[in-house]
């Protein structure tokens, strides 16, 4: 398997075959990591993280991945470059692709990293855009495989906004790897639909099924993964919180819905989680709205059946699959 200079923007780009590899190849490296084997072949090369949206997974995860691959990193944030204000982002990938071996942008429209690819003469890497988030994918379906042994024939539930990036990119991965996708949410919160139309043909071939539900004890019944996020968007404002708290505090991952799960069910999230009042965005909410967590129970994110951690680690070993694939 080849995936040398490409890029990394979604899923949509890779066959199954090749997300399949992505996945081999990330276990391995984790288990060097773990068994404390050095696996710097990647030394003297550099790395450049455009980030105009801030985030702790994705920053921590290709800073440690480059580092244990031997590689250097310059951290931009959104004040740290000139992208599309000074400068255009075409001139921008020329720039950078002259001085780095890859490039990492995670912030707005798709077309922004569309575009860094298609003049960048490196491989570029989407940490997340408005639309597709596909390292967290492949992060999730390291998750699943390491806890159920398979993909194919896994019954997954989101539950929630489904409109962007994560659930756009778990329709997209699940399609592709044969896992029974569903989407739980009022209709105006379910998934574009020529995206699904796309995945639909997709799932004919790999075997999967894409389907949706509006109410969340139908939709759980069998399931073995309920999956959930935020309710409200990075870049949104916080105007939206009534809205979205009044449409979707029914699709809140409980303690019940868990329990009316398969025996075997367990709960994931991409993180950050609003699972209790501890940070000033949820308590601000919490108390706003008389709220003790928002879309998902503390119970269920601290209990054994919860393996967001393990996901959010996962992140750094995928991620460095994909630069050393790529690279």
């Amino acid at each position: 398997m080849n995936l040398k200079n490409r890029d990394f923007l979604k899923l949509l780009d890779f066959t199954s075959e090749e997300i399949e590899y992505l996945l081999d190849t990330a276990a391995d490296f984790k288990e060097k990591k773990k068994n404390g084997q050095p696996h710097r072949y990647f030394e003297g090369k550099n790395i450049a993280l455009i980030f105009e949206k801030t985030s702790t997974r994705t920053r921590c995860s290709f800073e440690v991945a480059a580092h244990d691959l031997g590689m250097g990193v310059t951290y931009l944030d959104p004040t740290g470059s000139q992208i599309g204000q000074k400068e255009s982002i075409a001139d921008t990938a020329r720039v950078l692709s002259g001085i780095y071996d890859g490039i990492e942008y995670r912030g707005y429209g798709q077309e922004i990293v569309e575009e860094l690819a298609k003049y960048s003469s490196v491989p570029v890497w989407n940490g997340l855009t408005n639309e597709f988030h596909p390292t967290q994918i492949l992060a999730d379906f390291l998750t699943i495989r390491e806890t159920f042994g398979k993909l194919s024939g896994i019954k997954l539930v989101y539950l929630g906004d489904a409109r962007y990036n994560m659930a756009n990119s778990l329709t997209v991965g699940c399609a592709k790897m044969g896992i029974d996708f569903k989407v739980c949410a009022p209709e105006k919160y379910f998934p574009d639909a020529q995206l699904v139309k796309t995945c639909q043909k997709l799932a004919e071939q790999s075997g999967a099924k894409i389907s949706f539900e509006t109410d969340p004890q139908k939709a759980v019944k069998d399931a073995q993964v309920l999956y959930t996020d935020v309710w409200v968007s990075m870049g949104e404002s916080s105007e939206v919180w009534e809205e979205r708290i009044k449409d979707l505090l029914p699709y809140r991952v409980t303690q019940k819905l868990m329990d009316a799960a398969s025996k075997d069910a367990v709960f994931m999230h991409c993180l950050p989680a609003f699972h209790d009042l501890k940070t000033g965005i949820g308590k601000s909410i919490g108390e706003k709205f008389s709220l003790d967590c928002l879309e998902v129970e503390d119970a269920v994110f601290e209990s054994d059946r919860s393996i967001v951690f393990s996901e959010a680690e996962n992140r750094m070993h995928t991620i460095k699959a994909v630069m050393a694939a790529t690279l």
